[in-house]
């Protein structure tokens, strides 16, 4: 069967205004997470860089946001972090293996594709390999989101998940491996209960899937 590509919807394209962003701020906060509102990725990308350790592993999920913001390079491509990717480039390992090294590190930098008013916020992934430490395996975790992936509700946050962001990953993999995409787990994080744990760092301007 030929897969066909999902359909695309360009309204989820537009940045919240900035009460909807200084409300799921504070949804945010009540769920546990310590949040930074900015108004550039590159305000976005010093923020993250002034809270990264330099003396434990730090590991970069796959993420346009990261990639579009410069995050990635600098992380993955300085001597000053301990960069798990840059690790993993030197070494053979088998898929499993690599996988393991990706969900265990002291730190993961990425995002998520949707959040909602309140607060919950919601990451897609082909294989699930970042779910892992975004849930608990990694015990500091930071995400940069972009204000156009701020929604009313749950319902919402999945519509934007399948209409907006495959389609937009769907081009992305099609182009760089020449196959389709798909989603294969979507992780919903609804508290953090673990003090310190989770930042997010949200971007009043668009950025991402």
């Amino acid at each position: 069967m030929t897969a066909v590509r999902p359909p695309f919807d360009e309204t989820f394209a537009r940045p919240a205004p900035p009460e909807q962003v200084d409300r799921t701020a504070a949804g945010l906060e009540a769920r546990g997470f310590a949040v930074h509102v900015v108004e550039t990725a590159d305000a976005a990308r010093k923020v993250v860089l002034d809270l990264l350790p330099t003396d434990r592993s730090i590991f970069t999920a796959g993420s346009e946001t990261l990639r579009l913001s410069g995050l990635a390079a600098a992380i993955d491509e300085s001597p000053e972090y301990r960069s798990v990717r840059r690790e993993l480039a030197g070494r053979e390992l088998s898929i499993p293996e690599q996988i393991r090294m990706g969900a265990t590190p002291d730190v993961v930098v990425g995002s998520v594709h949707a959040i909602t008013e309140d607060g919950v916020m919601l990451a897609a992934s082909g294989s699930g390999s970042q779910l892992g430490a975004y849930a608990a395996s990694a015990p500091t975790a930071i995400w940069v989101v972009g204000a156009q992936k701020l929604v009313a509700d749950l319902d919402t946050a999945l519509r934007r998940i399948r209409t907006h962001s495959l389609p937009l990953e769907w081009d992305r993999v099609q182009r760089v491996h020449g196959r389709p995409s798909t989603i294969g787990k979507i992780l919903i994080l609804e508290r953090e209960l673990m003090p310190g744990r989770g930042t997010v760092v949200l971007v009043r301007a668009a950025i991402g899937f």
